[in-house]
């Protein structure tokens, strides 16, 4: 009886373990490897950092390009992306279409630092991750960056243009919607006017609100392509796992985003308000 009873205690333990294990990439990354300290996915991208050639935005002293957005288009198109297909299909108006998705970024996402979800300074989740964790939860959390890729993907997969935006100690997304009547001001890429500044970290936002101190400051901006990047063999080295903590929201500032302070010289992106 004895030993049934340590049976059934050990089996319980190990459901309640199971059940509290959070995936250790989520999808698409299936593979973490920790070398010198950072952590690397499948496609050979730093996620604990943003700089350098393989930083997850790959910033240097003149451009910059969010890699990461690509392992959710392409080949690598899943969650994320299918997310936008289902909101293009429901709704036919683009106006509605665009909105509807700022919204559920926007809700879905509780904005937490990435010490009190990942315990780093850095961590940076791919569209998929955090959209499989709002499918599975109903309620993901990230900062600025996650909300920010997971926007451009679903919008790309919505039929829209997309790009991506960092500015002093901040990031965020944008969309092509040159018709729309409801921003507080409109940019320019490449002298295309009619981009759309996307702002999902705040509750209150409504899609086209512009934080008043990015309105008169340079900012850089790369649009979201075609480009494919492709999955690297597994490494030699055993993968980490790397899982949120908690779901705990803080209210610390976002860390590393003070790197990007010099590419607001850039004057890859202008920005006009819109006459009212």
């Amino acid at each position: 009886m004895k030993r049934f009873k340590l049976l059934a205690i050990l089996i319980s333990l190990l459901v309640i373990g199971l059940a509290t294990t959070h995936p250790a990439g989520a999808t698409p990354s299936a593979r973490f490897t920790k070398i010198n300290g950072e952590v690397f996915d499948d496609w050979g991208v730093c996620r604990t950092r943003a700089s350098g050639e393989d930083g997850f935005y790959q910033v240097s002293e003149t451009s910059f390009r969010p890699v990461i957005a690509y392992e959710s288009l392409g080949e690598n198109t899943t969650l994320a992306y299918q997310l936008g297909e289902q909101l293009a299909a429901k709704y036919q108006d683009r106006t509605q279409r665009a909105e509807a998705i700022f919204r559920l970024v926007r809700d879905k996402v509780r904005y937490t630092t990435d010490i009190d979800l990942f315990k780093c300074d850095e961590f940076a989740q791919n569209a998929d991750e955090l959209a499989t964790t709002i499918d599975q939860s109903g309620v993901g959390y990230g900062d600025c960056e996650d909300s920010a890729i997971l926007l451009a993907v679903m919008y790309k997969g919505a039929g829209f243009r997309s790009a991506i935006t960092i500015v002093p100690g901040h990031t965020a997304s944008l969309v092509y919607l040159p018709d729309y009547d409801k921003a507080t001001a409109v940019f320019e890429l490449d002298g295309e006017p009619g981009w759309v500044w996307a702002e999902a970290t705040g509750k209150n936002n409504p899609l086209g609100w512009v934080p008043k101190e990015f309105i008169n400051t340079k900012i850089a901006a790369y649009e979201i392509g075609d480009e494919v990047i492709t999955r690297q063999k597994p490494a030699a080295k055993p993968a980490t796992a790397v899982a949120p903590q908690t779901g705990q929201t803080s209210s610390r500032p976002f860390p590393l985003l003070g790197v990007f302070g010099f590419l607001w010289l850039l004057s890859l992106f202008r920005r006009r308000r819109r006459a009212r």
